[in-house]
Order: structure tokens, then C-alpha cells, then sequence
């Protein structure tokens, strides 16, 4: 086999037991380079460089692009912001892929593995450090937030300034963001009417990050390459800079859930002290992820319970079961502990806070899982959008998905993670058609809408398990039926372990490449825009608030900025029926069934108000003309 897709660690099959120093690629290692042999070279050491790398990486890259010196209100100074990110990228990338190149063809294959460990560890970090980089770019002379003071960003600074008036927690919002960012502006802003500033800076330092993140979260079951390749599409796809921590959670979830079902399927062969510190430790992370953003639980939920239920040790005897059992029990005792706070409050408060918000993706057809729109659509309608594809409404790219979503199943179904991808796929399946199913009578969306982002998830991990599969398949059959008969263990392989390596580097650069242009695609759609339906709103608004001396930020385009607001939060009247965001008052009936509020404009509202920006532009124009003359 080339192992260069190898198994899940820890999966049945042929998998190689991963070191951090012996790969399957670098052959037998000579009895003197063995004694020789650093302790830099210890798997922890490894992972440890690993983390530094790609923090470093991301964390440099955004402090790097504070040196982006452009206007972001305009046009022309956003498109050189887009380049000089792009420029900084392709300085410090491509000398990363071509060292991964030179050891590709001429290093000795444990360099070449060292290489690809920390350039693709780097890689991960410059992904997202591009996304935050951009942040920092369209946020460039306003200390506040993407979204200023209005939308979620003001409802989470509401709730950090009652933290910072030890009010506790908000509802069933999960708290632990939001006191992070009282304590931050606490440390950094002294306390209340800075929580924005806090926002601000906490948006761009958990988009940076997400990257390493989800690539450290992958690399506790799959080596490099294939962490790199599930982490850097997932992180730039999913990642909303607005609200980083929430898609962060679930990049995160799926191979901690993972990891977990491994564990206890291999419960037997671990003794019980080792069992009860993995799973309280599991526990603990569970735990934190559900105090950071708790609805990705929700969504998983179903698959996960079915897919312990597979995975439980049953037919291995009373003692295999009962240390299975006393995993799963310290990992549910010690994330019950940290979570117990947002518990009680669902409790005792989930029944008053249903979700009763609609926009396009709730008009569209529910089937549709491999795009997202926001509730700034723009011009989109749920007859536009999603666009058809060629085949029965499907493109060329869901139908490539869905084939290697196929090749996962077909060949890789002994993984573990495909197990756990599959489970936790059709388990928020049936629960997104539940809850849309009961829309119209309940009156709530109850949030379905967000399955979209962990249903294409579980597909993109299915995918590149399947690529994993026909790859380790494939070189095993290759080498079965090709290798000479009679040809001793010894000989020469079919496939030589160098081209594996050289195939692999190349891989690797177009990871890269798609990685920038990714990041750019993202960054671009959050640059200032004073549509109110586009997503550059966000970094618009947080140009109109003014600075703490009272000033306007440098690039304000308003003469007369907005105070900076200093409430706490306090929960809004509870409506009786769906509110349909982005539908004119004339089609209200059409599409919620009901008149609209008094407060929603119709057609003719939005042509007045249209012809009256026009003619106040006229006259701005005419009055120019005379003060010229």
C-alpha cells in the first residue's frame, strides 16, 4: 500500500500505528539513526510544533495585515486590501510548498514527513489568518465590531455588559462567549461601554484561529494531509467572522465525537484508571464546547446516541462492558458538571424561546444542503435560489459529493469517523424535516434551517473518507497484482514510496492554493457595503459609531455618528407567529399566511422612499454645480 490516504487511527483495517516519528513512508530506520534519534522527535514534541506552528501562523498573518494601509469605504481600496493579503499570502506560502517540494523529491523521507507536518500545520493557520486578516482590513479605523451595535453583535454586547453588572446569564443563550468578552473588555477596555471593542477584537482572534482548530481536532485521528484537506474547506466554507466561536464548535465536535466512540469501542484493551481519565477529560471538552454554542449538540444528538449504542462493547464480555460503561459514564458526569449552568436555565426557560424568525433559507426547499444564505440575501428570492442544477436540480458539484459520499460508504464503512459522519448525518437529516415538517402548525422555525452547515459537513468528511478508501484500496490491489511473482519481501514496490511523497506534495500545494482563493471569496463578501441586504452592511455599521474620545472613526462616511449604547440585555416580547423577514407587505400573504405587521414596507413604500434618495441626490448635485459656478 502507498499510504498516502492511510486509515482512521485507531480503525480496523490496516491502519499503521501513527508515532509522530515512524511513518509508513520512511522505511526501516538503521539501528544507529535510531539511537541517535532527538527528543524533538517524540510524538507530543511533534504534535506541540504542530499547534505552535499554525497558531503562529495564523496569529502572524492577522498582525501582519494591520500594515494594509487602505481605505475599506471604498471600492478601489478594498480590491488593494484583497491583493495586499493575497501578496502577504503568496510571501510567506510559497516558500512553505517549496521546501515541502525540494523534500519531496530530495530529502530522505523522515525529513520530508517533518516538512509536511509543519507546513501543513501552517497552511491551516494561513487559511484563516487570510479570513481575519480581511477583518482586520474592512475594520480598519473603527475600534468596533462587524455589525456595530444592531442584529446578534448588539445582543451579545447587551449580554456581556449585564455580565459586567453580575447579572448572570441570558436566557438560554450559551454564556461562556459572551462573558468572555466582559472579561476582555474588564482587562483590556475597563469595563462597560467598551464591550464592543472587546467584540471587536475577540471576532478577529477566533476567526484566525478556527483553522488550527479544526486541523489540530482532525489530526487526533488522521495524519496530515487528510486533517489538512477536511480543515481548510470546512473552516473557510462555514466560518461567519460575525460569529466565529459558533461554527468553531462544530468543526470542532465531529472528530472529538469521533475520538470518543473509538475510545470506547476499544475499552478491553485499556485499564480502567486510563478509561476514567480519557473520558472526564472528553467530558471536560464536551462540556466547554457546550457552554461556547450548544445548538450543534442539539443536531447531533440523534446520530451520536445511535452511534454509541452501535459502538458499545456489548458481545466483549461483563468486564469489557462495564468499563465501556464506566468511559461513557465519566465523560456524561464530567460534561453535565461544566455544562450545568446552560442546562438548568434550557429547563427552566427552553419552553418560553421558541424560534419564530424566517428567512429565505426557510422559504427555499428544504432538501437543498450544499449552500447557505443569510438573512441578507440581496436581491435572491426563494424562486431564484438555490440555482437548478443540470441533473433533477443537482450540480456537477453535489453530484461529485454525493459520489464520493458513496466511495466513503462503499469502501471506508469499517471507519470509525465514517461510521460517526454517517450516523450524525442522518440523524440531523430526519430532524431538520421533522421541525420543518411542524413549522405551519407550531408556528416556529426552531432554527432547522442550520443543519444545512453540519449536513454538508458530514458529506464533505464522507467524501474525503472515500478518497482515503479508494486510495488505500487501490495501492493494496496495485501492489497485489502487479508486483512479480515470486518477488520476495524485499523487493521493490510497484509504487514507489518517493512518488507517493512527490504525489502527495503536489496535493498539498493545491490544498494551498485553494485555501487563498477561498479566503479571499470570504473576505470579500464582508468588506463595507451600505446595502442593508448584503453582508458588507456589518463592517459598514461599524463605521457609523462613534470612537471613545466621541469622534467619528477615520473612514466614517456619516458626518454624524451614532453614541456608543451601554444597555443591558433584556429579553424581547414574544411573538405568536412567524415573522418572514425580506417579504414585502403585498406578499406576506402569499408566503406567511397572514397580513403583515404594520411596520413592514410595501412595494409602494420602497418606491417612495427610492425616489426620494433619488431627488435628494439630484439636489446635492445641482447645489454642487451652483457653488462651482
Amino acid at each position: 500500500m502507498t499510504h498516502l490516504a492511510p486509515e482512521v487511527v485507531g480503525a480496523s483495517g490496516t491502519a499503521h500505528r501513527r508515532t509522530g516519528t515512524r511513518t509508513p513512508d520512511a522505511g526501516p530506520v538503521p539501528a544507529g539513526e535510531a539511537a541517535r534519534r532527538p527528543w524533538t522527535s517524540r510524538r507530543w514534541v511533534l504534535g506541540l510544533a504542530e499547534a505552535v506552528v499554525s497558531v503562529t501562523a495564523a496569529l502572524g498573518y492577522t498582525l501582519l495585515s494591520r500594515h494594509i494601509m487602505v481605505n475599506p469605504l471604498v471600492r478601489l481600496g478594498q480590491v488593494s486590501g484583497l491583493a495586499m493579503l493575497q501578496q502577504y499570502a503568496a510571501i510567506i506560502g510559497l516558500p512553505l510548498l517549496a521546501l515541502l517540494l525540494f523534500t519531496a523529491y530530495r530529502g530522505t523521507a523522515r525529513r520530508h514527513q517533518l516538512v509536511k507536518r509543519l507546513v501543513c500545520a501552517a497552511l491551516a493557520g494561513l487559511a484563516t489568518g487570510v479570513i481575519a486578516g480581511g477583518v482586520v482590513v474592512a475594520l480598519r479605523g473603527t475600534p468596533h465590531a462587524l455589525g456595530g451595535q444592531e442584529g446578534d453583535p448588539g445582543v451579545l454586547i447587551d449580554m456581556a455588559n449585564s455580565f459586567l453588572h453580575h447579572e448572570g446569564m441570558s436566557g438560554i443563550y450559551p454564556p461562556a462567549f459572551p462573558a468572555l468578552i466582559a472579561l476582555w473588555a474588564k482587562i483590556r477596555y475597563n469595563g462597560r461601554g467598551e464591550t464592543g471593542f472587546a467584540l471587536h477584537d475577540l471576532q478577529i482572534f477566533f476567526t484566525a484561529v478556527a483553522g488550527p482548530m479544526a486541523y489540530l481536532a482532525w489530526r487526533v485521528l488522521l495524519r496530515p494531509f487528510w486533517a489538512l484537506l477536511i480543515a481548510v474547506p470546512a473552516a473557510v466554507v462555514f466560518l461567519d467572522p460575525i460569529r466565529p466561536y459558533s461554527h468553531i464548535v462544530m468543526i470542532v465536535l465531529l472528530p472529538l465525537l469521533g475520538y470518543w466512540l473509538r475510545e470506547m469501542r476499544l475499552a478491553g484493551r485499556l485499564t480502567t484508571w486510563h478509561l476514567l481519565l480519557r473520558g472526564t477529560a472528553v467530558g471536560l471538552i464536551f462540556g466547554a464546547l457546550f457552554l461556547w454554542y450548544s445548538g450543534w449538540y442539539i443536531w447531533a444528538a440523534p446520530g451520536a446516541a445511535a452511534a454509541a449504542l452501535f459502538f458499545f462493547p456489548w458481545r466483549q464480555g461483563a468486564a469489557t462492558a462495564k468499563r465501556a460503561g464506566l468511559y461513557v459514564g465519566a465523560t456524561l458526569v464530567s460534561a453535565a458538571v461544566v455544562g450545568a449552568p446552560l442546562l438548568y436555565q434550557m429547563v427552566r426557560l427552553g419552553s418560553e424561546n421558541p424560534d419564530r424568525y424566517a428567512f429565505l433559507a426557510v422559504y427555499a426547499d428544504p432538501t437543498y444542503v450544499l449552500g447557505w444564505v443569510s438573512d441578507r440575501s440581496g436581491t435572491l428570492t426563494y424562486q431564484t435560489w438555490p440555482v437548478a442544477g443540470e441533473l433533477a436540480g443537482q450540480s456537477g458539484f453535489a453530484l461529485l459529493l454525493l459520489f464520493g459520499v458513496g466511495l466513503g460508504l462503499g469502501l471506508g464503512l469499517r471507519n470509525v469517523m465514517v461510521r460517526t459522519a454517517a450516523a450524525v448525518l442522518a440523524g440531523a437529516w430526519l430532524a431538520r424535516f421533522w421541525f420543518a415538517g411542524h413549522m405551519a402548525h407550531d408556528k416556529a422555525i426552531q432554527l432547522y434551517p442550520r443543519t444545512t452547515w453540519i449536513i454538508m459537513y458530514c458529506l464533505m468528511i464522507l467524501a474525503v473518507l472515500g478518497m482515503m478508501a479508494v486510495v488505500n484500496r487501490g495501492s493494496g490491489w496495485i501492489e497485489r497484482t502487479l508486483r512479480p511473482t515470486g518477488a520476495g519481501a524485499g523487493a521493490s514496490r510497484v509504487i514507489p514510496r518517493r512518488v507517493v511523497r512527490q504525489l502527495a506534495a503536489g496535493m498539498v500545494c493545491v490544498v494551498a492554493l485553494f485555501a487563498t482563493m477561498g479566503a479571499s471569496w470570504s473576505v470579500n463578501r464582508y468588506m463595507p457595503s451600505s446595502d442593508v441586504d448584503s453582508m458588507g452592511i456589518d463592517a459598514y455599521r461599524a463605521h457609523t459609531i462613534k470612537k471613545r474620545d466621541g469622534s467619528c472613526p477615520r473612514f466614517s462616511p456619516v458626518k454624524d455618528c451614532k453614541d456608543i449604547e451601554k444597555d443591558d440585555w433584556k429579553p424581547g416580547p414574544i411573538q405568536d407567529f412567524i415573522w418572514c423577514a425580506g417579504i414585502v407587505a403585498d406578499d406576506w400573504p402569499s408566503v406567511c399566511g397572514m397580513n403583515a405587521p404594520k411596520r413592514v414596507r410595501s412595494r409602494a413604500d420602497i418606491e417612495k422612499d427610492e425616489q426620494v434618495e433619488k431627488d435628494a441626490r439630484k439636489a446635492a448635485k445641482v447645489k454642487r454645480d451652483a457653488q462651482k459656478n
